[in-house]
């Protein structure tokens, strides 16, 4: 959901309607062009192309050889590796497997689950809540970002992406030893929901270990490329993907190699750690309530990290057998942990978290235009998916048993690899058709919001639309880019801005403004706005600061279909607002135009109504008026009004230029 705001006057080139700040959309002139084919990657045919799933709880590297893919193991023999950083006291940087050994004793500078901070603000409601749950630091940023703070040497602060950077240098690290030969090019993945800002974020953990990154690409719709090409089947996919911090609903459809995205949902702070915090919760009240002395064990950093991997590797027994026994000797001197655990139990426990993910299924299957019936395939991706108790909701929901043939920790991976092959052309044949999910627009005058590429829109794509001034001399267009689902701008979010200066000062109606939106394959936006006369440019790419998060996207969604009749009337309601305040600045113009010939008496009378007028403009914009009748009223009042003050100057400029002409001399 992007737009760009116009606050200077402008009218839209073609349009037969006059309006003196804002453009409206002039359809003849937009121009569309999306592409899937023709994205062409920095790399030459023979470089190898590594796909990176960096995952919230463990990561994984694949590379197709001979239109085959396969996952990569790492010096462990693992083909998986825990994304989990530590900092010793010795200086050393610990990353994976030797990382996650030594949490217990190291917890304070042991950092786990840092995707789910990546692109976040400190302040962001989801980053507060997980501070609770962790066991190392997490600081505000100067720029008001969510950073990690160890305890040791110089107490030093690192970001998410820095953080993530070291996870994908060991992935490259893998890449490299299993190829005997640099990895330098990668597809990197990502949860479909990922906004602007944690798509760049990642991006930019990848550039800062010496990885060109190549694209960026959702992770359902990577599973889907791993699931086809091995399945070698057409028709309707849905991907369930619910990992360790995230959880994605794609639907695609595929025909003959072409991988078209339909429809996404999601929410990017939903997955395995919330049903880890769940447990941990519980955990810690069985304790309470058999405990002797009168510590509490919350604030014993080392104790609970031995339930937290307690809790984990309960979760995980218990996708396998229907029950388990946790235990944890000696948690606090003497005191034992000791109980068993049941799969219902767990099941009734977390049935809220598993609850969560339904809604996105629906939104998903209906923006996609179909019913649930129209699903050919169900596959499952992300390690929560082996919970039982999820397979069985997500089989009821579709009435079909879900596909678990493909490897739902390897997928992802295996997918990326795929794409990176396509690029480097060693897999042929293969066309990937992603989609944003959110809907690009332009603020239209007086606050209205026009939306020009809607959600579920297939990316890579771009759009260019002619503008034109509606002031005479105007030399300059703030531009403000918005994301939102709402009719008007102001239920929407900014989420960047520029300006275009310097443009020469010419009539109104004289000037070509061309506006560009263009959405790469990576999903991110770049807005620029040219003045076709002069050639005087100015452009933004909007990431980093404002992208909004998965609640605000759904709230927004959710907002927008609750208000729909209201926001119509508004809507309409606002339009006639515009009119009167164009019959305003018309007026005031005409007044301006014929002074000469306007007695001080009407001048006086049209001064004490446009006062009026614009009180009831201002009051109305403020939500203070809305009264339709009165604002046609004002309309048609101010327009004759006005009317019959020219028709009056005009007979009395050519009154008095007869008088000149009877008195020259023949």
């Amino acid at each position: 959901m992007f737009s760009i705001t116009f606050r200077q006057s402008l009218r839209t080139t073609g349009s037969t309607c006059r309006i003196p700040r804002l453009p409206r959309l002039s359809l003849p002139i937009r121009r569309f062009y999306a592409s899937g084919s023709t994205i062409k990657a920095a790399v030459h045919k023979p470089v190898k192309v590594i796909g990176i799933d960096l995952g919230t709880t463990n990561s994984a590297v694949a590379v197709v050889e001979g239109e085959m893919p396969r996952i990569l193991e790492n010096s462990q023999g693992d083909r998986t590796t825990p994304s989990i950083v530590a900092f010793t006291t010795r200086g050393d940087v610990l990353v994976g497997a030797t990382a996650k050994r030594q949490a217990v004793v190291n917890s304070e500078n042991t950092f786990y689950a840092t995707k789910r901070l990546i692109g976040r603000k400190f302040e962001d409601d989801e980053v507060q809540n997980d501070i609770s749950h962790l066991s190392y630091k997490v600081v505000k940023h100067e720029n008001g970002d969510a950073w990690l703070q160890t305890t040791v040497g110089e107490n030093l602060s690192y970001s998410p992406s820095q953080i993530g950077g070291f996870v994908l240098k060991e992935m490259k690290h893998v890449a490299e030893t299993n190829l005997n030969s640099e990895a330098k090019n990668a597809v990197i993945t990502v949860p479909a929901y990922f906004n602007d800002s944690q798509r760049q974020a990642t991006k930019t953990a990848g550039e800062l270990v010496g990885l060109n990154v190549v694209r960026i690409v959702n992770e359902p719709t990577a599973a889907s490329l791993a699931y086809g090409m091995n399945q070698k089947k057409n028709g309707l996919l849905a991907v369930y993907d619910l990992g360790g911090g995230t959880f994605d609903i794609s639907v695609l459809d595929i025909d003959d190699g072409v991988f078209e995205v339909r429809s996404t949902n999601g929410d990017t702070h939903l997955g395995g750690e919330d049903f880890d915090n769940v447990l941990v919760k519980y955990i810690v009240g069985k304790f309470k309530d058999s405990q002797k002395g009168d510590e509490d064990i919350t604030k014993n950093r080392m104790a609970m990290q031995r339930i937290k991997e307690a809790a984990e590797k309960a979760k995980i027994a218990l996708s396998h057998v229907h029950k388990t026994r946790i235990q944890i000797p000696f948690i606090v001197k003497d005191e034992n942990i000791d109980f068993e655990l049941a799969e219902s139990e767990l099941d009734e426990m977390t049935m809220h978290l598993i609850k969560k993910t339904m809604e996105p299924l629906k939104k998903a299957i209906s923006d996609a235009d179909l019913k649930r019936s129209d699903i050919d395939e169900v596959i499952m991706v992300g390690g929560m998916t082996r919970m039982p108790r999820i397979r069985r909701m997500v089989g009821d929901f579709f009435n079909k048993k879900p596909n678990t043939e493909v490897n739902p920790d390897e997928a992802v991976a295996i997918g990326a690899a795929i794409q990176g092959a396509v690029l480097s052309g060693e897999v042929k044949d293969v066309l990937l058709l992603d989609v944003t999910p959110l809907t690009l627009g332009i603020e239209t005058y007086g606050g209205l919001f026009s939306p020009l590429i809607p959600r579920n829109t297939t990316v890579p794509c771009k759009i260019q639309t002619t503008y034109s001034t509606a002031v005479d001399g105007q030399n300059s267009i703030d531009v403000n880019v918005y994301q939102g689902e709402r009719p008007l701008v102001r239920d929407n979010k900014l989420i960047g801005k520029f300006k275009l200066t310097d443009i020469p000062p010419k009539p109104k109606g004289v000037p070509k403004i061309q506006v560009s939106f263009d959405i790469d394959a990576d999903g991110i936006i770049k807005v620029s706005a040219l003045d076709k006369d002069s050639g005087k440019r100015a452009s933004i790419t909007v990431f980093g600061k404002t992208g909004m998060s998965q609640a605000e996207v759904e709230q927004l969604v959710k907002q927008s279909k609750k208000t729909t009749k209201e926001d119509q009337m508004t809507l309409n309601y606002l339009k006639h607002v515009n009119n009167l305040e164009l019959i305003v600045f018309d007026s005031e113009q005409a007044i301006n135009d014929w002074s000469r010939f306007i007695l001080e008496e009407e001048k006086e009378s049209l001064g004490r109504k446009l006062s009026i007028v614009k009180r009831m403009i201002s009051d109305s914009r403020s939500g203070d008026l809305f009264d339709v009748k009165l604002i046609k009223a004002a309309q048609v009042e101010l327009k004759d009004e006005t009317m019959e003050i020219i028709q009056n100057a005009g007979q009395r400029s050519r009154d008095a230029r007869k008088k000149v002409q009877s008195h020259e001399p023949n």
